[in-house]
């Protein structure tokens, strides 16, 4: 068994057993599903996000493999991602608990608890609007550096997302959004898989994802090509030459994945 608990709930949960007092958690319920359950709870007043994983069964497992995807075992996978970008400076969910019992991976229960990021909206809201509605340069000029700094330090970090879409970058709206008070933060990490170095198969998923997720918000060619500079932190002339093959490739999977879009839309 693996436990870590810190303030509220090391205090909360004293003389308890945590694995049945998270069950216990009441709050608004975003996800239920056989395996897996999301919730917001408060503590004290203060906003707490909790994800408890009870296993898939061999069969889900197996279902996975066959697909050649990698089963989401539990919630060690958005522990370790979330302590490996914290590490390296990459803004994301702060982690207050995290708990792992059971050798099996079919059965193993797990749950993992971070603070509330608010208040916030994602990048994909707060650029709805931007083809009728522009922004500042300067703001999106500072919003494409950024993500493009916090996306090429998670896979030099070895962390690769698995689910890298705008949406998934929270802006702190405490104050007025301007360059200078700019917060982004990075998170649903529960698919994230960590290595010593992310291979180029699952780095370039990531990239197509992000792109695939801004084509729609107004970005011009000149936009693309700054997040690459920011992204490969190398001369532009550089990238296009030595990158051309992965830039094609993004080419084609944003295609593909727009494709899909607009066969299945909401069921991706």
């Amino acid at each position: 068994m693996t436990l870590e608990l810190h303030e509220p709930f090391a205090s909360l949960w004293a003389g308890q057993d945590p694995f049945v007092a998270v069950e216990a958690l009441q709050g608004q319920v975003y996800r239920e599903l056989d395996g897996r359950r999301t919730l917001r709870t408060e503590v004290a007043g203060r906003g707490y996000f909790v994800k408890i994983h009870r296993g898939i069964g061999w069969g889900e497992i197996a279902k996975n493999l066959l697909q050649a995807k990698q089963p989401v075992l539990g919630a060690r996978q958005e522990w370790q991602a979330i302590e490996r970008l914290h590490q390296v400076g990459v803004p994301t969910m702060t982690a207050v608990a995290f708990g792992e019992r059971g050798a099996n991976p079919a059965t193993q229960h797990s749950f993992i608890i971070t603070e509330e990021l608010a208040p916030t909206v994602s990048l994909e809201d707060f650029s709805l609007d931007w083809v009728r509605q522009p922004p500042e340069p300067a703001l999106k000029r500072a919003l494409i550096a950024e993500v493009a700094r916090m996306t090429g330090a998670m896979h030099r970090a070895g962390v690769n997302h698995r689910d890298c879409y705008i949406c998934h970058f929270l802006l702190d709206t405490a104050q007025p959004v301007t360059v200078a008070n700019l917060q982004l933060w990075l998170i649903d990490l529960h698919r994230a898989q960590c290595r010593a170095q992310v291979p180029r198969r699952w780095r370039d998923k990531d990239l197509a994802g992000l792109y695939f997720s801004a084509l729609g918000i107004g970005l011009t060619r000149r936009d693309f090509l700054r997040f690459l500079q920011g992204y490969f932190q190398r001369p532009l002339r550089e990238i296009l030459r030595d990158e051309a093959p992965l830039l094609a490739r993004l080419e084609r999977k944003a295609a593909a994945l727009l494709e899909r879009k607009e066969r299945y839309g909401d069921r991706l």
